[in-house]
């Protein structure tokens, strides 16, 4: 009884090694544009990573013909909307590092848009896995993808007026 215990412990390491292999690439850049941080220099979005592959393999032999990778996305998804909404409350308007692409988008704005534009999630599964009605998965996706294609204008600093010559 051991022998296949410890065969079928084998067995599933085997399986999620594979898994992670293929798809960790993909989730860490996920989770970086969901963070907002530098690819280089992610510390954040690893932990979300971490995090989310340490449950979607918590949950391996639960998925039964389930998508590992639908899985873990949707773990990087909850643990990431979690951690915005007890940090800036609500989906506050925290803004990313400067530089960033996603630097003018809120948390929420980043989520629905990196479901929907980089994972392909539909309308539908992106409202559901937020819990909001569909109408508002698609306004806060249209008001992102606007946001990204014309940014807030910057300011230009003041240039302080000449001193007057002594006379």
């Amino acid at each position: 009884m051991r022998e296949r215990h410890a065969s079928h412990g084998a067995r599933r390491a085997r399986e999620f090694e594979a898994f992670v292999a293929g798809a960790a690439g993909r989730l860490l850049h996920a989770a970086t544009l969901l963070t907002a941080e530098a690819p280089d220099d992610n510390p954040g979005a690893r932990r979300l990573l971490t995090l989310a592959l340490a449950q979607t393999y918590a949950s391996w032999d639960r998925l039964r013909g389930e998508d590992p990778y639908a899985r873990a996305r949707q773990h990087l998804a909850i643990r990431f909307a979690r951690e915005a909404w007890h940090r800036y409350g609500a989906f506050g308007r925290h803004r990313a590092a400067p530089g960033s692409l996603l630097v003018n988008l809120s948390p929420q704005e980043r989520l629905v848009l990196v479901l929907r534009m980089y994972e392909g999630v539909a309308e539908e599964q992106t409202a559901a896995l937020l819990g909001l009605p569909v109408e508002r998965v698609r306004a806060i996706c249209a008001r992102a993808m606007a946001t990204l294609l014309h940014p807030p204008r910057r300011t230009a600093p003041a240039v302080p007026a000449p001193k007057p010559a002594p006379s």
